[in-house]
């Protein structure tokens, strides 16, 4: 009996020794952040330079790079002990959580506007924001017109569609771009953001570029443009194109998934170029760094007729203070610029429908990023 007895309590303690490693074992994936619950430090990347991050950082901004941002943060909380939390709740709330120090950083689609920048020297202390040029890609144009495989749009036609002036799917000048498609007499169902978005800046910048005489606004993040319907952030507008037909919508490359079809545009190049990762890239080498001191804000040439060059591009741009950064969260900012910027970091993009930035300005954007302080 008391043999019994002996081997029983020898089973608990093992018990208790076997849950007390698994729970370790649990903390240390939680810390590392690690969703699959192993041992991250096998998994994590190597060459990832960590310094003294730690902590939390919570960033807000574009829904264009959100693809992006979810793929870098997997390889950076592998390797560094740091939580990235990014909002996406768009351009325009990005810029005014950083101006009023809510973040440390935001992303935005469109450089800062003076107003702006005047407004980040309250919260960057000795300093001011500035942009830091990351995440290239193409302003897709995504339809969904029943029987219709392929579909070349122009400038001109693609704003009078986004301004009601062109209402049916067979109008005669789609017709005429289209001359093989068998275009249904269907209502075009025009999807923009609802919300104040880069996206919608830069795609109503190529229209104003292009087409001015039939697009005659103004521009910027806010939708300015006659009818149509809308939907907060680009995953809403590509989630109504996918399931209303006769519809057609804007947004990034990457959420261009499950079937939407996208549209090829008719730039006067040889043929119409489509809208990919190495066509976006083709046009974002055009742009010319316009920024001033350690700022990189970028003028784009929306209107390229070079072959293969997609011109509906955008370029999110990081925000952070160069000066000023408050202490307890630059290592882990810094940190995580750095890796984005970084060659593994860029490669990424490319693997998630999105535009790596060009030698000479991802150049500039590494040089910067270490001078943060």
């Amino acid at each position: 009996m008391k043999l019994q007895r002996m081997n029983r309590r020898a089973l608990a303690l093992g018990a208790l020794a076997v849950s007390g490693a698994l729970a370790l074992t649990a903390c240390g994936s939680d810390e590392t952040g690690n969703p699959d619950g192993g041992s991250s430090n096998a998994a994590a990347p190597s060459n990832i330079k960590c310094d003294d991050a730690s902590g939390q950082v919570l960033a807000d901004g574009s829904s264009a790079q959100k693809n992006a941002v979810d793929a870098w943060v997997k390889q950076f909380s592998a390797a560094c002990k740091v939580e990235i939390n990014y909002k996406a709740g768009g351009s325009g709330a990005g810029v005014t959580a950083f101006t009023q120090g809510q973040v440390p950083w935001a992303g935005s689609d469109s450089a800062l506007k003076p107003d702006e920048v005047a407004a980040s020297k309250k919260v960057c202390s000795g300093g001011q924001g500035i942009d830091l040029p990351m995440v290239g890609g193409p302003i897709a144009v995504g339809y969904n017109v029943p029987g219709v495989d392929k579909l070349v749009l122009d400038s001109a036609t693609i704003a009078k569609i986004f301004d009601s002036k062109i209402t049916k799917w067979n109008d005669p000048a789609i017709a005429k771009l289209n001359p093989d498609a068998k275009l249904p007499n269907l209502k075009i169902q025009a999807f923009h953001r609802s919300d104040e978005s880069g996206t919608t800046d830069n795609f109503t910048k190529y229209l104003i570029a292009t087409a001015k005489k039939d697009f005659p606004y103004e521009g910027g993040k806010a939708w300015q443009a006659k009818g149509g319907q809308s939907a907060p952030q680009s995953s809403g507008v590509a989630a109504q194109v996918k399931q209303t037909a006769g519809a057609i919508g804007y947004f990034e490359l990457s959420y261009a998934k499950d079937g939407i079809k996208t549209v090829a545009i008719d730039t006067g190049a040889d043929k119409p170029v489509e809208a990919t990762v190495d066509n976006a890239t083709k046009a974002i080498a055009e742009a010319k760094v316009v920024g001033t001191g350690k700022d990189l804000a970028l003028e784009l040439n929306y209107g390229t007729k070079a072959d293969g060059a997609y011109p509906m591009v955008l370029v999110t741009y990081e925000i952070v203070c160069d000066k000023g950064n408050k202490a307890e969260t630059l290592p882990a900012v810094k940190a995580f610029l750095r890796y984005a910027a970084s060659e593994d970091g860029q490669k990424i993009l490319a693997e998630n429908d999105y535009a790596p930035m060009p030698d000479e300005i991802i150049t500039k954007v590494r040089t910067t990023v270490e001078s943060l302080s």
